[in-house]
């Protein structure tokens, strides 16, 4: 592996922890590791869809976030998992996206 750009792996429990260290200070520990892994599975489920997650395409990755957060609220209410406002799911999902920032996953 070259030292230009090292690449951290992304784990799962330091993605919780980060994002349970990153919600707004009223979301704080409202939410189960599985409600947030709920949500972070829905952001991976929304790249398959896009083909983000193909490693064979090196095409520059934008992610429309409106998008993004679109088909996260539509699938979390259609799967009723728990309630969740727009806003903590927007939060969780910039704490995911603020965490992958950390690892370099989408430079």
């Amino acid at each position: 592996m070259s030292d230009e750009k090292k690449v951290l792996e992304y784990d799962e429990d330091d993605s919780l922890k980060f994002i349970q260290e990153h919600l707004p200070e009223e979301m704080h520990h409202k939410f189960s590791d599985d409600e947030i892994n709920y949500i972070v599975d829905l952001i991976y489920e929304f790249y398959e869809e896009k083909g983000f997650l193909d490693e064979n395409d090196d095409t520059e990755i934008e992610i429309d976030e409106d998008e993004l957060l679109e088909f996260i609220i539509k699938n979390a209410r259609k799967d009723a998992i728990r309630e969740f406002s727009d806003e903590q799911i927007e939060a969780i999902v910039a704490g995911e996206l603020a965490y992958c920032d950390t690892l370099n996953l989408f430079d």
